[in-house]
């Protein structure tokens, strides 16, 4: 407040809709696990993502359009900017200066529902693949613990189907709030791999401000 002159309210950004699936599992293996020094990730991302009136139609029909303008470097920066920390005066982010993240962002014909390829390298040594795997199913986060309305009851779902996540079968799990992660394998070049699948329109916009908003009541930010 002090540093843009606000009395009281504060201003709450969301991440890119991409950007807040990825970095719940990221989350929760990086507070396990330790640091993560590489992360690579290919999107495939829902139209509803395009805003209204969105993708032409004879662009989107039968078709993928690898590009998203924009979309590439701002997950890249948002990334290590929500997995970092703050600045000791509080006033600004401290981005992670030890992880690199790689995005290449496609727009597919689905309604809803992003999904995204994930390689990821850890710092030190890599857990195996029934610890990442419990580590995900185990993952809490705080406004689970501070009873907000709009958390899951399961911030993750692994699936363990071998052709899951699918945005048809899984974009409403947790009523959009859960990020869905399956295809957990080991990585031939990275440590790991695996596939995530997030409701864009929920988790990655109108539920996460609610959730935001639920978030700050609880903590006493807003009165």
């Amino acid at each position: 407040r002090a540093s843009r002159g606000l009395r009281k309210g504060m201003i709450v950004t969301n991440s890119n809709c991409s950007t807040s699936g990825l970095v719940v599992p990221l989350k929760a293996l990086q507070d396990r696990f330790g640091p993560i020094s590489r992360v690579m990730v290919t999107t495939m991302q829902a139209i509803s993502g395009a805003g209204y009136p969105g993708v032409a139609s004879l662009d989107i029909l039968d078709n993928v359009v690898p590009l998203v303008p924009g979309e590439e470097p701002k997950m890249e920066v948002e990334v290590r900017k929500i997995l970092g920390g703050v600045a000791p005066d509080a006033s600004v982010c401290a981005p992670l200066d030890n992880m690199r993240v790689s995005a290449t962002c496609n727009r597919v014909p689905v309604v809803d529902g992003h999904t995204e390829c994930v390689n990821l390298e850890f710092a030190g040594e890599p857990p195996s693949i029934d610890a990442i795997k419990q580590c995900l199913r185990e993952y809490r986060c705080e406004v689970q613990e501070l009873g907000c309305f709009s958390a899951p009851a399961h911030v993750i779902d692994v699936a363990e189907e071998e052709d899951r996540p699918q945005p048809r079968l899984d974009r409403n799990v947790g009523a959009g709030m859960t990020v869905t992660v399956g295809r957990i394998r080991p990585c031939s070049v990275f440590h790991v791999k695996f596939t995530l699948l997030v409701h864009n329109t929920i988790l990655g916009a109108a539920g996460a401000s609610i959730l935001n908003a639920e978030y700050a009541a609880k903590k006493g930010y807003i009165l």
